[in-house]
């Protein structure tokens, strides 16, 4: 612990937080998803407040996109495999037994959650120095242009462009054990009589294979 503390850059008062944060649900009641919900908001708000600093004449849709590339669950997972995070994680067997360290979305999670704890402990100006830190060399990378657009995006642009409602995503089913769960989300269109659909591992990328669907057919459509 003391090393991924050393690694982190903030020197907890409360080494309790580091372990919740770093405690999957697959070990039971007591886990991480409290602390990546808040994480998950305050990695947004800094990449929001960063880029509107570096930016001072972007357009609000180009921010949208960059803040998007930084803050994504591949994005996160580089981040978490820069630390060795995985060698810290606690698991439950299933997850151990099929390689839950190296998963994606679970690394992900799990450094959302340190950003939870860290503000827990230590309040937003240390978020924003070590959170700060982290990226720094994928903020000083990031161009208007090197963005690109995801499906979901590009859905939303091309409704608002035609004055229409934003689509609605809600989950369908979620199947599997916690180590293998499939997500089913549908993207709902308020003119079309139909859904479009997206399976995927996790929730995010279901949504945008869902959002892929429903903009392939409606970019044909006037």
């Amino acid at each position: 612990m003391d090393i991924l503390i050393r690694r982190l850059g903030h020197s907890f008062t409360d080494t309790s937080l580091v372990d919740l944060a770093l405690t999957h649900r697959s070990v039971g009641a007591k886990n991480n998803e409290r602390l990546e919900f808040l994480g998950d908001s305050i990695v947004n708000y800094l990449m929001a407040e960063a880029l509107f600093k570096q930016f001072p004449d972007c357009r609000e849709g180009d921010l949208s996109r960059m803040r998007a590339q930084l803050v994504k669950g591949k994005t996160l997972a580089e981040i978490a495999l820069e630390f060795e995070l995985g060698d810290f994680l606690r698991l439950g067997p299933g997850e151990m037994k099929s390689g839950g360290h190296r998963r994606e979305s679970i690394l992900a999670d799990a450094v959302e959650a340190l950003i939870g704890a860290m503000y827990l402990d230590g309040g937003m100006d240390v978020c924003r120095e070590h959170v700060g830190r982290w990226y720094q060399s994928r903020l000083a990378s990031m161009t208007v242009q090197g963005t690109v657009k995801d499906a979901k995006t590009r859905l939303q642009e091309l409704l608002q462009s035609r004055k229409q409602s934003l689509p609605r995503y809600e989950l369908v089913t979620t199947t599997g054990s916690d180590h293998q769960q499939q997500f089913t989300v549908e993207c709902q269109i308020e003119h079309l009589q139909q859904g479009f659909q997206g399976v995927a591992s996790n929730r995010r990328e279901a949504e945008q294979i869902a959002a892929k669907a429903a903009f392939e057919l409606l970019q044909h459509r006037k």
